[in-house]
């Protein structure tokens, strides 16, 4: 009976809002791809891994959080044992090597996951000591050497996506706005070692967002991008039938630049459209935050809004041409099976959050 009453507590608006942008996003990826014969049945691959991670989600909400606060150190040795796997042994595409198991298994995509994780068992261990210095450094040094494994592999967005996870989670666990201050100096003051240390392929992209004329090849899909988001107007060029995704004007139109498919398809109103159920989804998220029973739980929540609001941020972003190409997907939207799931393990976690904070009230 008491599996019965927890469930009780689901969140079946999350729920309805991730499957409408689940569905969204496989009704785009069938129409960006349907006229190349190699890629036309993605959103069947697409379809198959979302049922299989929303049966992970649901069962992960059905397990009590609080277990991970007990084994979070496992979970953070098997993800930095999987990035350095990968570094040694991954498998190469493109430059970069990001994958395992033939290219079913993302590390970066569950060090995300992990860290939320850790950071959250982290700061409601020293909950109201973030203040203080060496407690913050304790945490800079949880999310460091991820983030440079990943950085290595080499995949910048993914690096900066875990900082800016452990940015947000550190301001509201406390953290102080000096301490914000030194730390942005000091990156600056580190900007040209980091500069240095990166891959030619990362510094040509940040001179191309501010040089976009310096080199046209490489900005042509930022351009075909702004074109199709333009071209599509108010109420776009009907589904099936945007001009640069079908004459494949747009690369990896199914991926990082779906919502350049998405504005010229079904225009502005299909755009806002899309960025409102983002919106409920973060209030959704935010909402399980505010009603958490412990400092961990929200933590966990607080982490999951993070990495979700970025992601999108960035991908919009790069699609609109006000920020660097990143290679970013659209969570639930853009194809790829890691990045999926692991957001979709991510609302589990926030859905066990809801369900099971009523018990905490007996606890001392």
């Amino acid at each position: 009976m008491e599996s019965l009453r927890i469930w009780r507590k689901f969140d079946f608006w999350l729920l309805l809002v991730v499957l409408l942008l689940i569905t969204y996003g496989i009704a785009m990826i069938f129409s960006a791809t349907q006229s190349t014969e190699d890629l036309h049945l993605l959103w069947r691959t697409q379809l198959i891994r979302a049922g299989i991670g929303i049966i992970a989600m649901l069962v992960l909400a059905a397990i009590d959080y609080r277990y991970y606060r007990e084994i979070y150190h496992l979970f953070y040795l098997t993800a930095i044992v999987l990035l350095i796997v990968v570094l040694v042994a991954g498998e190469l595409t493109g430059g970069t090597q990001r994958w395992l198991a033939g290219g079913a298994i993302q590390p970066g995509e569950i060090a995300k996951l992990v860290i939320i994780i850790v950071l959250a068992r982290f700061f409601a261990a020293h909950d109201g000591e973030i203040g203080q210095i060496k407690f913050l450094a304790q945490s800079i040094v949880i999310v460091a050497l991820p983030m440079i494994l990943i950085f290595l592999e080499p995949d910048l967005g993914t690096s900066l996506i875990i900082g800016f996870i452990w940015l947000v989670m550190a301001l509201i666990a406390g953290m102080r706005l000096l301490h914000v201050a030194i730390l942005g100096g000091a990156v600056v003051a580190a900007s040209p070692i980091i500069w240095l240390a990166m891959k030619d392929y990362m510094r040509q992209r940040i001179i191309l967002f501010l040089n976009p004329t310096g080199n046209p090849d490489d900005y042509y899909n930022v351009q075909q991008a702004l074109i199709s988001i333009g071209s599509g107007g108010w109420l776009g060029k009907g589904f099936g039938n945007g001009t640069q995704s079908q004459l494949r004007f747009l690369r990896v139109r199914h991926t990082d630049f779906i919502f350049s498919v998405i504005s010229e398809e079904l225009g502005m109103l299909g755009a806002i459209l899309l960025i409102l159920l983002f919106i409920l989804l973060l209030w959704r998220i935010l909402h399980a935050a505010s009603v958490a029973g412990d400092s961990f739980g929200r933590g966990i929540c607080i982490g999951v809004a993070a990495v979700i609001f970025v992601q999108t941020t960035i991908n919009i972003g790069v699609n609109l041409g006000i920020m660097p190409v990143t290679g970013t997907p659209l969570p639930f939207v853009s194809y790829g099976g890691s990045s999926l799931l692991t957001f979709l393990l991510a609302l589990g976690l926030v859905e066990s959050v809801s369900m099971h904070r009523k018990q905490l009230d007996f606890e001392t």
